[in-house]
């Protein structure tokens, strides 16, 4: 029964994919409910769960949002000196994903409930272990996303823009954004995408 357990959740870290395209059907909130229930589940840093998540489910709020980083993305773009051209489509892919995805999720962090040190190096490190618990929560989220039949992507691209994030949703100040979870009935399978054998970057010191 154990091994009948690992081989299927090995199985299904295995074939998850990064799913970009979605049909327009929407997620029920049960199972929305879910997914926030199994992120919720992750280990954090001394058990504080600084997890925030900004649910994002209407056409009006996804425009808005996709809007909003949009303009953020080619501002920065453009100071960058790239290409108008290069900019408008970097612009419009983005507005896509977010626009074209039935279910939005904004994934946070605040460091409201964590430790404060005086000092920058111990202050750092607690923030760099608040953002790794949220890290976690969203792959036990992506993972049981997959498991129900629906496609999910990271997108990293809140951390560019977090206060345009943070006012858009008009989401609390001590939330920090740091990803938005795209997700929906797959519309396709996505790319397979290979990994690198793991003992070439494992060592065994001990």
């Amino acid at each position: 029964m154990v091994d009948q357990l690992a081989d299927t959740l090995l199985t299904l870290i295995r074939s998850r994919r990064s799913i970009r395209r979605y049909r327009p059907d929407p997620v029920p909130r049960e199972t929305i409910d879910q997914l926030l229930e199994a992120a919720r589940w992750a280990p954090s840093a001394h058990n504080r769960q600084p997890w925030r998540f900004a649910v994002i489910t209407s056409l009006e709020a996804r425009q808005r949002l996709a809007t909003a980083m949009g303009e953020r993305l080619g501002a920065d773009r453009s100071r960058d000196d790239d290409p108008p051209d290069v900019v408008e489509r970097d612009v419009r892919r983005s507005y896509d994903r977010i626009v074209n995805a039935p279910l939005i999720i904004a994934v946070c962090l605040s460091m409201r409930d964590m430790d404060r040190y005086p000092d920058e190096r111990r202050a750092s490190a607690e923030k760099t272990m608040s953002i790794q618990s949220v890290a976690m929560a969203v792959q036990n989220l992506l993972l049981l996303a997959h498991a129900l039949g629906l496609g999910a992507c990271w997108m990293c691209a809140p951390l560019f823009c977090p206060d345009i994030v943070r006012e858009t949703l008009l989401l609390p100040d001590d939330w920090e954004a740091q990803a938005l979870i795209t997700i929906g009935t797959p519309a396709d399978e996505g790319k397979p995408r290979g990994r690198d054998p793991f003992i070439s970057k494992t060592v065994y010191p001990g």
